[in-house]
């Protein structure tokens, strides 16, 4: 019987349209290291702006330009010999959550094109990933690595470069840089 493995999408195994489409609505050129924090909407300014943000948002696919982390296809899957792959991906947008149902679409139709080996029926779109029993979790989001799962692991990103070796460990997680260093760890 193979283990289960749950993996996010967003941030760990690629990088969705976001900031191209964040860039495009303001007429700005940031960078993924001009942030620290994951919610960016304080760039934008006022409540009516950033309601304006998510209806642009919500309007383009933010998957059309996504980029794969190096090797995460590859490594994905090799692991799908050993491991139950889950894809457990965050829809809702906070401030826009009538709205979200298109981004359930546009990742669903992201995955079924790029990742044709995973199971449909094992993609889950929940922003309650603490629920999960698995043997491996992979997430870009600390709050999402506390449920019941034997191994966490935080893959780094931008936004989670501030969480010390303290806390990951006070958190029973472990911090991965890219593709290479999972493949290593889960099946050499």
């Amino acid at each position: 019987m193979k283990k289960k493995l749950l993996v996010d999408l967003d941030y760990v195994i690629c990088h969705p349209g976001f900031l191209k489409i964040l860039n495009d609505f303001c007429g700005t050129n940031y960078k993924e290291e001009d942030f620290t924090e994951y919610i960016i909407d304080n760039v934008i300014g006022s409540q009516e702006k950033i309601q304006a943000f998510y209806d642009y948002y919500i309007s383009k696919d933010g998957y059309k330009d996504a980029v794969l982390f190096e090797g995460a296809k590859e490594i994905l899957r090799k692991l799908d010999k050993y491991y139950d792959i889950y894809i457990c991906s965050a829809c809702v947008m906070f401030g826009a959550e009538r709205k979200s149902a298109k981004l359930f679409k546009d990742k669903f139709e992201y995955l079924i094109r790029e990742f044709e080996f995973i199971d449909p029926e094992k993609i889950i779109f929940t922003n309650s990933k603490n629920i999960f029993i698995a043997d491996v979790q992979i997430d870009d989001r600390l709050p999402n690595l506390q449920g019941p799962v034997k191994l966490k692991l935080l893959f780094d990103s931008y936004h989670n470069k501030n969480i010390s070796d303290e806390e990951l460990e006070k958190s029973n997680v472990r911090r991965v840089y890219n593709w290479k260093e999972i493949e290593n760890l889960l099946i050499n």
